[in-house]
């Protein structure tokens, strides 16, 4: 049966630090809590974990109400972004720690333990001390005592941000493949869009302690309800435009009128606000049909084999990124380009109004 989330809010101080959530996670499922820092993800796990009581609500596991029952009392393995091992025990001993404290019997513990550090790819380092690996090293063996436990909720607070890029990329891949296998709940914790998109499952938004939407990753990311969880689950954020719709007709910014085209069209009469994507903006026309702006660079990031370019269109900062490196002056005019195919509608609250994604295709813009 499910974790569900009733209503939960978290204040400390009159200060609210998670308001009024409700969330209900399915068992087997990979979770993501997305938002940036102080967003209220650790908050809300150390709620689910029994870590912290909520102010108002309740947390039911398997329909049992969990709300007034200590982290000690609940089925639950947490991992956080600190390597936490014991000095002192070998990697082995750390990873059976926790079976120990439960009376495992031996047999049962080797067998855990050495799966466990097969899966992580640590099977032949269970002799050597914590002081003895390396970062990736330390937070594999974190994440197997963890793993040995088999709770029924795993929590994982941004485990891999203190490790570098490549050892990222990694243990991504692995912990998908990992947990598809497990029936547990798993909730892991980013602030990075990127992350969430490549672990897959299902996404929260959080904002400011507030759940913003939840649903399948993918369609998270298509159909953002609003400029704030567009811009949040975006990197470099969706870059955002005023527009007007006329008749028949598109104005954006700037911009020359142009026809309403592909899934804009039929759209009514109005002021909206229209985002793009940073990868959808381009420094050179791709088609006669092209949407054109003019604006100045401010700054050209290079990133391995791809450029970020900074620029303003009026007062707004946008962003493209770009394939290759290019160099870029401060102070530029340079024309940025845009196809309307790829275009977000919201109207001037900040509501989705249409994707440029149908509901039932698969493919990630």
């Amino acid at each position: 049966m499910a974790m569900v989330i009733e209503n939960i809010t978290k204040s400390v101080a009159n200060e609210c630090h998670i308001d009024d959530i409700s969330l209900q996670l399915e068992p087997g499922t990979f979770n993501v809590l997305l938002g940036r820092t102080l967003a209220g993800k650790t908050t809300l796990m150390r709620l689910m974990a029994g870590l912290d009581k909520p102010t108002k609500g309740r947390i039911l596991m398997n329909g049992k109400d969990l709300t007034g029952i200590s982290v000690r009392k609940r089925d639950v393995a947490m991992v956080y972004q600190q390597f936490i091992n014991y000095p002192s025990m070998t990697v082995y001993k750390n990873i059976a720690s926790p079976l120990r404290m439960a009376k495992v019997l031996d047999a049962e513990i080797d067998r855990r333990v050495r799966e466990a550090a097969e899966m992580l790819h640590i099977d032949s380092l269970l002799e050597r001390l914590p002081v003895e690996l390396s970062g990736g090293q330390q937070q594999r063996t974190a994440i197997a005592r963890a793993l040995v436990k088999d709770s029924e909720l795993l929590l994982l607070d941004e485990p891999l941000v203190n490790l570098d890029y490549k050892l990222r990329e990694d243990l991504r891949t692995e912990m998908r493949d990992i947990f598809k296998r497990r029936k547990s709940i798993v909730v892991y914790a980013t602030t990075e869009p990127m992350e969430a998109l490549t672990l897959g499952g299902n996404t929260a938004v959080l904002h400011e302690g507030r759940l913003e939407q939840f649903g399948p990753t993918v369609d998270v990311y298509q159909h953002p309800q609003s400029t704030r969880i567009a811009q949040a689950f975006s990197d470099p954020a969706m870059n955002i435009v005023a527009g007007k719709v006329d008749r028949n007709s598109l104005r954006l910014g700037d911009a020359k009128e142009v026809p309403l085209r592909h899934h804009l069209s039929g759209l009514p009469p109005g002021d909206y606000r229209f985002g793009m994507r940073a990868n959808h903006l381009q420094l050179e026309m791709q088609t006669s049909d092209d949407i054109e702006f003019q604006t100045t660079i401010d700054l050209a990031e290079i990133s391995g084999s791809e450029t970020f370019v900074h620029l303003f269109h009026s007062d707004d900062p946008w962003t493209v990124q770009q394939q290759g490196i290019h160099n870029y002056r401060m102070g530029d005019q340079a024309k940025v380009y845009v196809d309307s195919a790829n275009l977000y509608v919201f109207d001037l609250d900040g509501r989705l109004v249409i994707s440029p994604t149908r509901p039932d295709s698969p493919t990630m813009t």
